[in-house]
């Protein structure tokens, strides 16, 4: 069937929790023939990867703390960026237009849902998050990256999809490779990330945790980390003297390279984080966020923990000690680290993108074919049409 060329709007908060999914969404609509504009606030603006074609609209988006001063200001800087956003679409003419949460996409979806322009939301974690819990009821769909998402109302359960969450090319064509060969005699790759600057707690832990192995198992391991710049020279120190090689650094270019090779990673629990695991396929020992608003980083673990790829240790609890014992667990014999490997890849959704690209093509054009609903009746789009499925196989949300 040939599609008709369309015009979408993405808008996402300025973390690469938010626009990672934008920017994969973006490159799948235009492979598809549709023109995309990506709305986003400063930071947003400077965050790598957004693709070339995707021009960026930065609008005023507003903060809201606890001081009431602050109330007042932000809701000022949403009122303008809805303002900017209504001018953008006056222009743009979107179909649809699809907010990935964060506070730059407030102002957008709260334009268009006045405007009528069919809206969909996309929740990167296990708790709906604070922006795409105020505007579920405006919206006319809701995708999702989990089966079970805390915060999400009964009420909406109709027109929410699960899709899963987009992940880079990159890491995504390394789904069909085989976990990397390990025996009782091989290395053992271990993979310790805390995000773009790595964690302070995982630099003072992870190093001592793993001496604190059995011979048998720390003489044959091999680390990658990323550290904080200003940890790098204690953490290096600290594996030279249990005897542990170390690749330390405060960023690697090639993760998906180094993702590849692991056979253990030890760190956060962002969607992002879990998205490659579950797609490549690696066990995982996860420390989540305590920070992390709604405790969303511990509920993203519990679908992969819950199967067998992951264990999950409280950052109160993470111990050098405590981290050996679940490290223990995973890889004390080779076929318990491949069976662990084997279960985080199937709670991988390897056609999140397409699923979702097929969600939003469904809104502000013709009625489109293979329909799969995941949380009730069938959708309606702007037109009353079909949900597009496009082959693509969802699970139904009950």
């Amino acid at each position: 069937m040939t599609r008709s060329s369309r015009h979408y709007v993405l808008a996402a908060g300025g973390t690469g929790g938010h626009l990672l999914p934008a920017f994969a969404l973006a490159a799948e609509l235009d492979r598809r023939g549709h023109h995309v504009a990506l709305i986003t606030d400063e930071r947003g603006e400077a965050i790598p990867g957004k693709p070339d074609f995707m021009p960026a609209h930065v609008i005023p988006a507003g903060r809201f703390g606890k001081n009431p001063l602050q109330w007042i200001k932000g809701t000022k800087a949403v009122l303008e960026g809805r303002k900017m956003a209504l001018r953008l679409f006056d222009s743009f003419q979107p179909s649809a237009v699809v907010g990935f949460g964060g506070y730059p996409s407030l102002p957008a979806i709260l334009a268009s849902t006045s405007a009528g322009i069919p809206t969909v939301v996309h929740e990167q974690n296990a708790v709906l998050g604070r922006v795409n819990r105020l505007l579920a009821g405006r919206v006319q769909a809701i995708a999702t990256a989990y089966p079970d998402v805390q915060r999400l109302k009964p009420g909406h359960r109709g027109k929410t999809y699960l899709v899963g969450n987009p992940v880079r090319h990159e890491v995504l064509s390394l789904r069909d490779e085989p976990f990397p060969a390990y025996d009782e005699d091989g290395l053992l790759r271990v993979l310790v990330t805390g995000g773009s600057q790595g964690a302070r707690v995982l630099s003072e832990v992870v190093p001592d945790g793993l001496a604190m192995l059995p011979p048998a198992i720390r003489q044959r391991l091999q680390v990658t980390q990323q550290c904080r710049p200003e940890d790098l020279d204690a953490v290096r120190e600290r594996y030279s003297n249990h005897g542990i090689p170390a690749e330390l650094a405060t960023y690697f270019e090639n993760m998906a390279e180094r993702l590849a090779d692991a056979h253990l990673f030890i760190g956060r629990a962002g969607a992002s984080t879990i998205a490659e695991l579950t797609a490549v396929g690696r066990p995982a020992i996860l420390i989540p966020l305590p920070i992390a608003t709604d405790d969303h980083q511990a509920a993203n673990t519990r679908e992969m923990v819950k199967a067998g790829g992951a264990r999950m240790i409280r950052q109160e609890k993470f111990e050098g000690k405590e981290l050996a014992k679940q490290i223990r667990a995973l890889a004390d014999n080779p076929q318990g680290l491949a069976n662990a490997a084997y279960a985080a890849w199937n709670c991988g959704r390897p056609k999140a993108v397409e699923d979702l690209a097929d969600l939003v093509e469904s809104f502000g054009g013709a009625d489109m074919m293979d329909v799969i609903r995941v949380g009730g009746n069938n959708a309606r789009g702007a037109t009353q049409g079909q949900v597009a499925g496009q082959g693509a196989k969802r699970e139904r949300m009950e």
